[in-house]
């Protein structure tokens, strides 16, 4: 008997759905950094201090690491498509309330509130590229996914010092309530379910409360299989990003992901105040010295993509053993030797030039290397999680992001209290250290993962025949 493929989508409507988790995803990039030129203006409107506004970047963290792991278990187990306008509904309300505050404490409630509605994206989108990509297309889907979730990093931030300069920070807040607004429209129009458990491989047709109204517009195919029934009601994994998380063929990995991201998210928190305090930048002015992250940032997705597609067949080439044998560990993760020490000599040079108070083109220029660097290892893992959880890839991202966003928000939490005692050079220096540190779990990963990974893949299918 001929084997059904991987996924009934055809070329033209995996695009489309990848475009959609993408464009989904760019709420959170957008959310998480583009008030970030506004920062100092902020503190003056609501008579509190910066450290205090940094705060809320802690707060959106902690929340952006928290929620994904239900929305994440729901998306699961209900489907992505009613869960992705869920999240956005509760953004597109957060937005409203941000753009009508009038104290700081109203401030960090909707901001953690907005965090809610936005961070799940990734998770979700993570989940329907997993549903419709096979090993072999992953790798470039995913860097185009991630290119979603990061373009924002590159004009968000100009978005936002033009709107706090011109418009006054409020309107950071409508231009939200406004895309949001027309992105629920599109999603509840023409979004199809592609929870591979509801429709299969795209092939079976959906039930009612899981179908778009015009969805045979955008996926029409043949579907000839009717809606699945079952008489045991699936109910929400509500732990699984947590046991995701510890489990040994993936905990070492998240850790390293971890303290790369953390890094990174505390160099950017910081760059407003810092760029300001050296150079005496405008808002505007602050918003432009953030385009070199973002670019950095699409540079590493677009360009990892592919390679990490070419570098996984060439790999695969090589490989004599059973395929059960594959070592899925080194095959991905042997890439992340050249991005980690690349990242520290970045992370290096970022601080102690602002130290140093070199010409702001230094400082600049680092931070396009370490935004190409840090992306990179971030889709290498991401693409590595999906690839050992393909059945729960939505919850398996949402451990990923809740490693990451609970280290990021320790970090940017402690990014000021760190520069006024020991100084921003000693400061990104501490971090670059315990970054080449974290070099050895990746070792260890790809030395004892396919062991650890064989026998959780053993239990797991004893379970499922129990």
């Amino acid at each position: 008997m001929e084997e059904a493929p991987y996924t009934a989508f055809t070329k033209w409507q995996k695009l489309w759905l990848v475009v959609v988790a993408s464009l989904s995803a760019s709420f959170s990039g957008f959310a998480s950094n583009i008030y970030f030129p506004a920062i100092p203006v902020m503190a003056t409107s609501l008579q509190t201090s910066i450290e205090n506004i940094n705060l809320t970047v802690t707060s959106y963290m902690i929340f952006q690491a928290i929620t994904p792991t239900f929305w994440g278990a729901i998306s699961d187990a209900y489907g992505r498509r009613l869960v992705l306008i869920s999240t956005l509904v509760v953004f597109f309300s957060a937005c409203i309330g941000l753009a009508l505050i009038k104290h700081y404490y109203q401030l960090v409630i909707l901001r953690c509130l907005q965090s809610t509605g936005s961070a799940s994206t990734i998770a979700i989108g993570s989940g329907i590229i997993g549903d419709v990509a096979d090993r072999k297309q992953r790798g470039s889907y995913m860097g185009f996914f991630q290119t979603g979730l990061l373009l924002p990093l590159a004009i968000g931030p100009v978005l936002g010092g033009i709107f706090a300069q011109t418009l006054g920070w409020r309107a950071i807040f409508w231009f939200f309530v406004i895309y949001a607004g027309i992105f629920l429209v599109i999603l509840t129009i023409f979004l199809p379910e592609t929870l591979r458990r509801i429709v299969g491989n795209g092939a079976i047709y959906p039930p009612a409360r899981s179908r778009a109204p015009l969805e045979g517009f955008i996926a029409s195919r043949d579907r000839k299989q009717p809606p699945l029934t079952s008489t045991t009601p699936i109910r929400p994994d509500w732990i699984a990003p947590l046991r995701i998380l510890f489990v040994p063929d993936v905990f070492l990995t998240l850790f390293f992901l971890s303290l790369h991201y953390a890094t990174w998210q505390m160099a950017i928190t910081a760059q407003s105040s810092l760029f300001k305090s050296t150079y005496n930048l405008s808002e505007i002015e602050i918003g432009l010295t953030f385009i070199a992250n973002g670019f950095g940032c699409m540079l590493g997705t677009l360009s990892i993509g592919r390679f990490l597609d070419y570098d996984y067949q060439h790999f695969k080439k090589k490989f004599s053993g059973p395929a059960s044998d594959f070592p899925i560990e080194q095959a991905r993760l042997r890439t992340v030797w050249f991005w980690s020490p690349f990242q520290c000599a970045a992370v290096l040079w970022f601080g102690w030039t602002l130290d140093q108070n070199v010409h702001m083109a230094s400082p600049i220029v680092a931070s396009f290397v370490l935004a190409w660097a840090a992306m990179s290892i971030q889709a290498v893992i991401s693409t590595f999680i999906v690839d050992i959880f393909p059945k729960s890839s939505a919850s398996a991202t949402a451990a990923l992001n809740l490693a990451r966003c609970l280290m990021g928000a320790g970090a940017t939490a402690s990014v000021e209290p760190s520069i006024n005692t020991l100084g921003v050079g000693f400061t990104f220096t501490l971090w670059a250290c315990l970054m080449a540190l974290s070099l050895t779990f990746v070792g260890v990963q790809m030395r004892f993962g396919p062991t650890w990974r064989k026998r959780r893949e053993k239990r797991l299918e004893e379970r499922e025949k129990g």
